[in-house]
């Protein structure tokens, strides 16, 4: 896991055509998973919508300071992500396309960061097989299917930290002001934690190694102007258009609301940290869950982290750390890095993607202990047990589909997934990984493709690569692991086109502008969504409409709601059954969980206009024709 020197040629690294022929599969693998899949599903609703209305909002309005969300200040994310989709959106439109370019992007700079600094730090098979596992990785996939910033905050960080210590063996000022520059665009991208992620990685590293001594090289001054430069001014501008109203306590009310700096660095961070955020729309995993479900998010890698352990204790005793050489420098401050930001969110509320920058380091490392052990010789059985490992786990995945497939022979295919699905609400649907446990047989006759092409790869592809392995061909072997990861992600994103009237509200939002373009006066009909908007914002997103929301002034939408040019967005019970059929047309979303409330509201006094995975668009008046 720790010490290849840079130094050290391989006899298929020196190849002229190796770095050619390595790029030419990481292009081809990044191409095939993450840039095909940006055309689709549509936006899915909740985070993922929500925050491109943001950035949606952004493109139209021309304020590229306040967030805002169904004309509600949307004050708890810092802009950098938003600003990015904006850009794509007012190049590519408004589509999912635009809206998850950046997060493709993301991936392609970071397999391009490992890749440098594994080659720069290790040699060039540990370069390869980094920038593969950051490609390949389930969690690396998984996490940039919604609009969340994680990938951008993990790559900039990680420049942050390479560029640091490159300026540290160097002793160039410029490696150190790109360093300070990052860390600055990491605050914009996510907030606080990136320079407290930063620190507290650079730190600890300067104090065992000694090179503590080199301060004055580290342009301190100039670096914290640098980043102060980057990092003030949207906080300063965001806190002078966003002050606070009235008398403000810790819960809002109307002309009694904290401003953004309250809002943005005392709740959303401190508090959040705490588990004390108000309001409190999140979950915390279980620590077993916490710690464990790292195996599934860096799989297929996570099958030699006992190896690469093994390994970095091996090599951790060598050297003394005066005598450091670069590599076993940066596995020093990659080891320092993973371990804070595991610690950390063990301690802070949570959720599964919450420490998707750790994946950069542990990736990497493990990478590094494939190719050590590769050329050296040593711990080949460790080798091998992952592999092993890899066989029984892909019978099991291949058993298990098999077993899917056969049961569901003679059941139907139909498209609304959604309709076949158990409602179990793990969690209460706060963890992002809750849909999961919904799977049913019958919904997998809508999983036939994917699941007998991830069949075929689980039993094909570990054999495969444990047979390259026997053979001595040890890169072969490991570009087999990579390989089939990336087949079984392609089948993965085949399957979660597939969950798309479930997760997203594009479908009821055609059908909306289907009736919307009829409507006689030209003028759109109003357009009402029961519960947070959350529930339906791929709705808001595809119609280009503000909606009202029933009962919706919760979840991130409190806040805002309660600034005195807060738009009269939201009704309650009362008003919605008072307004219910007068006036301008109206069509109301309904969710399939709060449909009994609204039946019970309402009389039943509604047309129904469509209906997917249990979500309705009802109209209030007969339409003139049939959808």
């Amino acid at each position: 896991m720790v010490s290849i020197s840079g130094e050290v040629a391989e006899t298929q690294a020196a190849l002229p055509s190796f770095r050619l022929r390595a790029w030419s599969l990481l292009l081809a693998i990044w191409f095939a998973v993450y840039f095909l899949a940006l055309f689709s599903p549509a936006l899915l609703d909740d985070a993922d919508a929500t925050h491109a209305n943001a950035a949606r909002h952004m493109a139209i309005s021309g304020d590229w300071v306040t967030l805002r969300v169904d004309g509600i200040r949307y004050l708890e994310k810092p802009p950098l992500p938003y600003w990015l989709v904006a850009v794509c959106y007012k190049i590519f439109g408004f589509n999912s396309f635009a809206t998850h370019l950046p997060l493709a992007a993301g991936v392609l700079a970071l397999t391009w960061l490992a890749w440098t600094w594994a080659l720069r730090a290790y040699g060039e098979r540990a370069a390869l097989y980094a920038a593969l596992s950051v490609e390949t990785a389930a969690g690396v996939f998984l996490f940039t299917r919604i609009l969340i910033p994680e990938i951008l905050l993990t790559f900039l960080i990680a420049t942050a930290l390479f560029t640091f210590l490159l300026g540290l063996e160097a002793r160039k000022a410029w490696h150190f002001y790109i360093a300070y520059a990052a860390i600055a665009l990491a605050v914009l991208a996510k907030g606080l934690i990136a320079p407290v992620f930063f620190g507290a990685a650079v730190v600890p590293y300067l104090l065992l190694t000694g090179d503590w001594r080199k301060w004055r090289h580290c342009r301190l001054l100039s670096g914290a102007l640098i980043f102060l430069a980057i990092a003030l001014p949207w906080h300063v501008v965001a806190a002078i258009r966003n002050p606070g109203e009235g008398h403000p306590g810790p819960i809002p009310a109307a002309g009694n609301v904290h401003g953004f700096l309250w809002f943005y660095f005392i709740n959303e961070h401190w508090l959040r940290f705490l588990g004390r955020r108000y309001p409190r729309d999140y979950n915390k995993l279980p620590g077993y869950l916490y710690w464990t479900l790292h195996l599934v998010w860096l799989f297929p890698w996570s099958l030699w982290f006992a190896a690469a352990i093994r390994d970095a204790v091996s090599w951790w005793r060598k050297r003394a750390s005066a005598n450091l050489t670069f590599g076993e420098k940066t596995t020093r401050l990659l080891l320092i890095y993973a371990a804070f930001i595991l610690i950390f969110f063990s301690l802070s509320t949570n959720q599964e993607y919450y420490t998707f920058p750790t994946y950069f380091p542990l990736l990497v490392l493990t990478a590094v202990a494939l190719a050590r052990m590769e050329t050296s010789g040593r711990f080949g059985a460790w080798i091998d047990a992952g592999h092993i490992i890899f066989i029984v786990l892909g019978a099991c995945v291949f058993g298990a589909l098999a077993y899917g497939l056969w049961a569901s022979r003679k059941l139907p295919f139909v498209p609304d997934i959604g309709s076949l699905l158990a409602h179990r609400g793990v969690g209460n649907y706060t963890l992002s990984m809750s849909h999961f446990f919904d799977l049913t047989t019958e919904s997998f006759a809508a999983l036939r493709l994917p699941a007998m092409i991830a069949a075929i790869t689980f039993a094909s592809g570990p054999i495969a690569a444990y047979l390259f392995r026997r053979r001595r061909n040890d890169i072969a072997a490991t570009v087999s692991i990579a390989l089939t990861s990336a087949v079984f992600l392609i089948a993965a994103h085949i399957a979660f086109v597939r969950f798309e009237p479930m997760l997203s509200s594009r479908a009821l939002a055609d059908a909306y502008n289907h009736y919307a373009r009829e409507t006689p006066s030209g003028q759109k009909p109003e357009l009402l969504l029961y519960g947070d908007q959350s529930y339906g914002s791929s709705l808001i997103f595809y119609t280009g409409t503000q909606a009202y929301l029933v009962n919706g002034r919760t979840s991130s939408m409190i806040w805002g709601s309660y600034y005195s040019d807060a738009p009269r967005i939201f009704l309650n019970d009362e008003q919605l059954r008072s307004e219910w059929g007068t006036g301008q047309r109206k069509f109301l979303f309904i969710p399939e969980e709060f449909r009994a409330q609204a039946e019970q509201t309402l009389d039943s006094r509604w047309y129904l206009v469509k209906e997917v995975s249990g979500k309705q668009l009802v109209t209030d008046r007969p339409l003139r024709r049939a959808q």
